[in-house]
């Protein structure tokens, strides 16, 4: 049974489906194909179905909970550190308002936990590719970024400043870790389908965790100006025991945050969250 497992080109991602992309982890009665699109494309693809395994951000869900259920294990998770807004020179969070500030997309969490910070309206957004957002601040074409990814271990080389974090801050408010992605499965499959599925993939990533050298070392392959040093903190930042299983303070940070969204106008309600 053919199914396309889609994903971003990243470390975490790569770490996570290390496994079984290199015929570790047993693929079961399945034949699956691992397509490799950014984060935003992903989303979009999502709102149509289009691929039967997808990675997406959790601001995404309430979009496609229709067509997809979320997978208990592949959290992106920022236990208290996450997306990160930079500026070319220091300055404060309210000076934020009213500036344009580059995103990596409209559904991705950073831009959703960003929304929730200084409030919907209340910035420019400029959708921006995710790993050409440093240049854009640093050569003066857009006020702010809003990094994900590698990006948020990297951004001092260009001579940015970190404004704010994004998970430092909602675990300040919160005391909970800020969900960032997940994976979810097409809901046509069948249940059975879903959970054999969800069992691979948390095998992989089992995978990953027990032979974590050839893992960093598979994930580098896709790690954008990071040493072995940085590639190896980032894939602990968020491949990790989240990532495994959310479990019952990941799945309330999921509620939460979808819920504040909605309260906000940000998001549609999503009603009861359902894992597989």
């Amino acid at each position: 049974m053919r199914i396309r497992l889609a994903h971003s080109p990243d470390p975490d991602d790569a770490f996570m489906f290390f496994g079984l992309a290199q015929g570790h982890v047993p693929a079961g009665p399945y034949a699956f194909e691992h397509i490799l699109e950014d984060i935003q494309t992903l989303n979009e693809r999502a709102t149509r179905g289009e691929y039967e395994v997808t990675a997406l951000s959790i601001h995404a869900y309430p979009y496609v909970a229709d067509r997809y259920i979320l997978t208990s294990c592949g959290a992106s998770m920022g236990d208290g550190y996450g997306p990160m807004i930079v500026t070319r020179a220091a300055c404060d969070v309210a000076s934020l308002r009213g500036r344009t500030i580059a995103v990596p997309g409209l559904m991705t969490t950073a831009y959703l936990a960003l929304q929730l910070l200084l409030g919907k309206g209340s910035f420019e957004p400029r959708v921006t590719m995710f790993d050409r957002i440093p240049d854009e601040v640093a050569a003066g074409r857009a006020d702010a970024g809003l990094l994900i990814h590698e990006g948020q271990l990297t951004y001092e080389r260009v001579g940015l400043h970190r404004v704010i974090d994004l998970g430092a801050w909602w675990k300040e408010r919160t005391g909970l870790p800020l969900p960032l992605g997940g994976n979810a499965i097409r809901r046509d499959l069948g249940r059975a389908h879903c959970e054999r599925i969800a069992e691979i993939v948390r095998a992989s990533i089992r995978y990953g965790l027990e032979h974590r050298d050839e893992a960093v070392t598979y994930a580098l392959r896709y790690g954008r100006d990071l040493d072995r040093g940085l590639a190896d903190r980032f894939v602990g930042m968020y491949v990790n025991e989240w990532t495994v299983d959310y479990g019952p303070r990941g799945r309330e940070a999921i509620a939460r945050l979808l819920g504040e969204g909605a309260a906000a106008g940000l998001v549609p309600p999503v009603g009861t969250l359902d894992f597989v």
